[in-house]
């Protein structure tokens, strides 16, 4: 299956945003971001080149890619899917997004990541309503039951990081048994409640062209 293999701190320098690739690293003082806050191969800051419009629409959508980790042919799939919900289709693309199985395992906490999460669903530690899922793009339905397979709860990879996980900022659709390593997609999610720093209409205009 082809994936990223690049150096996932330059993705985030090259967006200008922390994209949260790296689980806790990206909270810490070791984050690129805070080191070297400019693109990638540009060290004079003075003459960056003006961004065009298709320019900004390109990078917004870039961006969105890389947070949650799809290559071109399966963003491009989802946004096709959004596309033929009814509803405003950037929000629609959102949520399919959101529902992917390795999102909703990274938002639980039983991943620092969603390389992480994925890495997880790919090596059959989890279930959705008792059933082994080993597919990261299965879109999770509200109702759905997200669980970390028994005899991986004691994972140290999985016991640390729902120890670290910050509960207060749980997402609204989704709600966590701690003590069960599950949790549940409660609804879909609506926009105010989808913490992603993206503005989704530049891509929608960008394939509307």
């Amino acid at each position: 299956m082809a994936r990223n293999t690049g150096p996932s701190c330059k993705l985030c320098r090259r967006e200008g945003t922390k994209l949260f690739l790296k689980g806790r690293r990206c909270l810490s003082d070791r984050c690129a971001i805070e080191r070297r806050p400019y693109p990638p191969g540009e060290r004079n800051q003075k003459h960056r080149p003006r961004t065009s419009e298709y320019g900004t629409q390109l990078r917004e959508k870039q961006k969105m890619k890389r947070i949650y980790g799809v290559l071109e042919q399966q963003f491009h799939g989802a946004f096709m899917k959004a596309a033929r919900q009814k509803g405003v289709t950037g929000e629609n693309l959102l949520r399919v997004l959101e529902r992917r199985l390795d999102n909703v395992v990274y938002r639980l906490g039983f991943a620092p990541s969603r390389a992480a999460a994925r890495q997880l669903i790919r090596h059959r530690h989890i279930h959705v309503n008792g059933r082994r899922v080993t597919i990261p793009s299965f879109l999770v339905s509200p109702g759905h039951v997200v669980s970390v397979i028994e005899s991986s709860r004691a994972n140290p990879f999985v016991q640390q990081s729902v120890q670290s996980m910050d509960r207060t900022n749980l997402a609204q659709y989704l709600s966590l048994d701690e003590h069960g390593f599950s949790g549940k997609l409660v609804a879909l999610p609506a926009r105010v409640d989808i913490p992603t720093p993206v503005i989704e209409q530049l891509i929608v205009e960008l394939y509307s062209k």
